[in-house]
């Protein structure tokens, strides 16, 4: 361990801003430029990303560990306790200064704080709360906080952070349990999902006591409400109207049905939220996403509500986590599995996946010379904006004879090319539901086509204007009875070969070596991603 004792404050901000680089919270790095004569202003890379809103605004934060020493030996983490990099911690009056100063200048509209675990989770999490409660009450500061929760930490320290930061995320770090002990062996299941629950029960009062204030639901809530709604008044029809919805939902594994149960009745388990867990006679254990809803059991509720400036709401952006991908050998079905449970339970808005990057010579960890999986993580964030926004479930897209994506397509044509007989959809009658099912057809556009039906004669020219991706829709759908060409099949092979034939400069880049690399937002994918 390289101890900086007598490091300057910049110093310190480039030792902690590059240590938390691996943190896909954010998502690109900033840009540094000296001033110039004849011109005002500078910037300073270290420790300035970038992040995204709901509404597609880039937001600037200032990225950083509280400290880069940690007690804790992950296997995978560049600050692991064995490692020999140089150490750095900053005190709570530092990040207020950074954080005022940046901000004063225009560089940052908001602060993104993580940390090691500093002799103990209880005197890490105190610090960071003692960093926020100045930054709020002294500096009045009125920006973006995003702090992470350390597992571990006491109760009242994770409420009292909740109550100065806009969003709060405790990182899963890897999909199962064993993956986990294996590779964090200092962190377990129950110390992670425990906070997160707290979190979760946290919002949930907020928002019965000061309403949109309060926080808000995540696009999971609202999506699957949705659907709730119209299976309802189908009669319990999936999404084509075409197949009775079992009432169990069926686990990652396989192996295990949740079926739906009140609270406080028999027959039910409190302490999953409702859920009833069911084992097949199969024997097989594998830790997917059931095991989320028997552990993090509730907490006893809010209680600094008169100690605290609680005006703002208790983690009014909400909560999210990050996992690793591919550092301990999980399926994406596992994965996509993992994070359905966690959005159904645990009310997260946000799901990162972080490409596995090598850092550390371990013989547990995958061989040096293997590259980020970029492509993975790629269909991994596709797939669960399927979950989010489209009302796909987990064992919709993927199954455990078939458990990862198909990397050449994303996975809403891949599960239509599975799905032919439920194509091709005509636009002039399939509902909202069954319009976001086509691969090509968003949510934007679905809604819009939706609203011009109403109006006037929908063909395949205004479908373009209104933002279908044609390339890839053709092939599902019909306007007026008639697709867009005559000769067009709707044959597995032919759609396949074709949407592939579209698709030579997706993949570009993705076979080069590299160390680190955070996907482009616009030149990889020029058309905007899925859709």
């Amino acid at each position: 361990m390289i101890l900086q004792e007598n490091a300057t404050l910049q110093q310190k901000l480039a030792i902690l801003s590059d240590a938390a680089k691996y943190d896909v919270a954010c998502t690109s790095s900033g840009v540094a430029r000296k001033a110039e004569a004849g011109s005002i202003g500078n910037t300073e890379a270290a420790g300035i990303c970038h992040t995204f809103s709901g509404d597609g605004r880039c937001i600037s934060l200032l990225k950083i560990l509280y400290t880069n020493e940690c007690v804790f030996d992950c296997k995978y983490c560049v600050n692991r306790c064995s490692n020999d990099v140089p150490r750095a911690s900053f005190t709570p009056e530092e990040i207020c200064t950074l954080t005022m100063e940046f901000y004063r200048r225009n560089y940052i509209e908001g602060l993104f704080l993580s940390s090691g675990i500093l002799h103990s989770p209880n005197e890490t999490m105190e610090q960071i709360c003692k960093a926020l409660r100045d930054l709020r009450i002294i500096h009045r500061f009125n920006g973006y906080i995003h702090c992470k929760a350390i597992p571990g930490a006491d109760p009242a320290l994770i409420e009292m952070a909740g109550w100065y930061a806009d969003r709060m995320s405790i990182n899963l770090e890897l999909p199962t349990e064993e993956g986990l002990k294996r590779l964090a062996p200092n962190k377990t299941r129950k110390t992670i999902l425990t906070p997160m629950r707290q979190i979760q029960n946290g919002m949930a009062e907020s928002r019965e006591y000061l309403g949109m204030k309060g926080g808000n639901y995540g696009a999971y809530h609202f999506t699957q409400e949705r659907k709730q709604k119209r299976l309802a008044m189908r009669g319990a029809k999936d999404a084509f109207g075409t197949h009775a919805i079992s009432r169990g939902v069926t686990s990652a594994s396989g192996a295990h049905t949740v079926s739906r149960g009140v609270k406080g009745v028999p027959g039910t388990n409190a302490d999953t939220g409702g859920y009833k867990i069911s084992h097949s006679g199969s024997g097989d254990s594998v830790i997917t996403g059931t095991d989320l809803m028997r552990q993090g059991k509730a907490s006893s509720g809010l209680q600094l509500w008169n100690s605290c400036d609680t005006k703002r709401g208790f983690v009014p952006a909400g909560q999210s986590t990050q996992m690793i991908i591919g550092a301990s050998g999980e399926t994406d079905y596992e994965i996509m599995a993992v994070s359905e449970a966690l959005y159904r339970r645990f009310d997260l808005k946000r799901v990162f996946y972080s490409a596995f990057i090598n850092v550390n010579k371990d013989s547990t960890l995958p061989a040096l010379d293997s590259q980020p999986p970029l492509r993975r993580e790629h269909r991994l964030y596709q797939a669960d904006f399927l979950l989010r926004y489209y009302g796909f479930e987990a064992n919709e897209l993927l199954s455990p004879s078939r458990p990862n994506f198909n990397t050449y397509l994303d996975p809403k044509c891949d599960w239509a090319l599975g799905h032919l007989e439920l194509f091709p959809v005509e636009i002039e009658s399939a509902d909202y539901d069954t319009l976001l099912r086509v691969p090509g057809i968003g949510v934007k556009s679905a809604g819009r086509i939706i609203r011009a039906r109403r109006t006037g004669r929908v063909d395949f020219d205004s479908l373009k204007a209104m933002g279908v991706v044609l390339k890839r829709a053709i092939y599902f759908i019909t306007c007026h009875g008639r697709m867009f060409q005559d000769f067009l099949k709707v044959e597995e092979d032919y759609i396949t070969r074709s949407l592939l034939a579209d698709n030579t400069d997706v993949m570009r880049g993705f076979g080069e070596r590299v160390t680190y690399r955070q996907l482009s937002l616009f030149d990889d994918f020029p058309n905007g991603g899925l859709v």
